[in-house]
């Protein structure tokens, strides 16, 4: 394991702790929040007190299996990334990222296709999973004629990379689909909704996430479920048959409580056969890309090379 971007720790850390003394103030992220929380946290950016930037360059489209995405296709198409917002599976938008997205596009000459998949409560598991399965299939048959290309790529980021992952081993399970995406882009997602030990000893450090607010995620996501239940290959990718999927990019800070997720799905996906590129970023937390902060524009220069040249 390499760890990247220790010299930017002081202003990691630094950033750390203002960010956790400042959640006090911020609508609590943990289980049946209030509909007035949930309405708050879908409408402002992620962790941000105000709406995010809708950008002209985004169209909304609506594809087989009446699944919502939000297109970005830039004037040079070299590829299509099927990108899965994060969010803990209840908040989040295809249109909360634009300028990033849209960045990403013209960077890597990528068409960027966002779903906006359902969300629990109101849509717990698999009806994110099933949106996500549909935006791919759609992909897969139609990209060459919409976008030119049939080079697709798929990533995500938390909950995102989770369902990147689901997504890609329904399609290998459900319709013998394996090849169609050439790699994976994977920033610090839950894999193992059982909980790894990192995610249980966390405890209550107001970073973003916590070892509450992941037990809170995954009872909105998958109520009724124990912990067993949890730990199908369905729910769970770590516990799935790795084979036969992409290269990948996983990537995870040292201070996000889904630190084990990462290094083992990293451990087993290699162990599958597919190369696989682990970033861990000194004294990062969860979510950090959503965040201003020396060592997110080097993330996403990363990220972009890797799309592009995958």
């Amino acid at each position: 394991m390499t760890i990247t971007d220790e010299d930017c720790l002081p202003e990691t850390l630094g950033f750390n702790e203002q960010f956790e003394a400042a959640a006090a103030s911020r609508p609590a992220r943990g289980q049946a929040p209030s509909a007035a929380t949930l309405a708050l946290l879908r409408r402002n950016r992620l962790c941000g007190d105000t709406p995010p930037v809708r950008l002209q360059h985004g169209q909304n489209r609506v594809v087989e299996g009446a699944v919502k995405v939000r297109v970005f296709v830039p004037d040079h198409v070299d590829g299509v990334y099927l990108h899965i917002h994060g969010g803990g599976w209840a908040f989040g938008s295809a249109d909360g990222q634009d300028e990033r997205l849209w960045r990403l596009a013209e960077q890597a000459r990528l068409a960027v296709v966002s779903v906006d998949y359902r969300l629990a409560p109101e849509h717990p598991f698999p009806a994110g999973p099933d949106d996500c399965e549909a935006a791919a299939r759609w992909l897969v048959k139609h990209a060459a004629a919409e976008f030119g290309t049939d080079r697709l790529l798929i990533g995500g980021e938390s909950a995102g990379a989770h369902l990147s992952v689901v997504t890609l081993l329904r399609l290998r399970e459900r319709h013998g689909i394996t090849g169609a995406f050439r790699a994976a882009h994977l920033l610090f997602g839950p894999y193992d909704l059982s909980m790894t030990p990192s995610q249980r000893r966390f405890g209550p450090r107001q970073l973003l996430s916590n070892t509450d607010t992941l037990r809170g995620g995954y009872e909105l996501f998958t109520p009724g479920m124990g912990e067993e239940q949890r730990r199908s290959p369905e729910v769970s990718p770590l516990f799935a048959d790795l084979a036969e999927l992409p290269p990948a990019r996983i990537v995870v800070g040292t201070e996000d409580p889904l630190l084990d997720d990462s290094l083992f799905l990293a451990a087993r996906w290699q162990a599958a056969g597919a190369p696989v590129q682990l970033g861990v970023v000194a004294g990062a937390m969860h979510g950090f890309t959503l965040f201003p902060l020396t060592i997110t524009e080097r993330e996403l220069r990363r990220e972009r090379d890797f799309l592009a040249s995958a």
